[in-house]
């Protein structure tokens, strides 16, 4: 699946700086999207492309943090280039450590801000891809009948057929039989791969 054309937000009260910042941002070859409050933001769709959110932090109604602590209380991945006027060490930690990619102060080089951009989309494109394959997975974890959970959650501990079917009380032809099925629907290679991808599940080997 190919991802749709990249977009960065813009979210800024003030409407010179959005005006200015989507300039630069359209001469880097990105779509882009302006927005001027949080408010207006939350409200508006998003389409399901790779993007980022360059956000200022001190506005009008909610702040820059406070949309991002919003956002990610309501599951909402995005990457976010905080921009402000009025840096200080424990706004910028807190938004660090909240997960922005970036901590522009005024002024800043303009390149300085289209690099953060590329490396937030770049970590979106991810982070993206990363949630499709996991998705991915789960589904055709669950295309298993219960019987095949049960003794794939057995093959991943490492036991032998025999003993699968031992602990099952079944023959040791079924387990085989469970077993391939299981390989070709996880398309799982090998053992080693089955276990990266009962890992990657939840699923205890213990």
């Amino acid at each position: 699946m190919t991802d749709a054309a990249p977009i960065v937000f813009v979210v800024d009260d003030d409407p010179s700086v959005r005006s200015s910042t989507e300039r630069l941002v359209r001469s880097a070859g990105f779509e882009v999207k302006t927005f001027g409050s949080a408010a207006e933001f939350l409200e508006t769709p998003r389409p399901e492309a790779p993007a980022c959110l360059v956000l200022v932090i001190r506005m009008p109604g909610r702040s820059g943090l406070d949309l991002q602590h919003e956002l990610a209380g309501s599951g909402i991945q995005i990457p976010i280039i905080f921009v402000t006027g009025h840096a200080n060490i424990p706004m910028t930690v807190r938004a660090m450590k909240a997960g922005a990619v970036e901590f522009l102060t005024k002024p800043y080089r303009r390149n300085d801000l289209l690099q953060a951009i590329r490396t937030a989309i770049d970590r979106d494109r991810d982070a993206r891809q990363e949630r499709r394959e996991a998705l991915e997975l789960r589904q055709r974890y669950e295309r298993l009948t219960p019987r095949e959970r049960d003794v794939m959650a057995l093959v991943i501990t490492g036991m032998l057929n025999k003993q699968i079917a031992g602990e099952l009380a079944t023959a040791e032809r079924t387990v085989k039989f469970h077993r391939a099925h299981i390989m070709q629907k996880m398309k799982a290679e090998s053992v080693a791969e089955l276990v990266r991808m009962a890992g990657q599940l939840g699923l205890t080997t213990a």
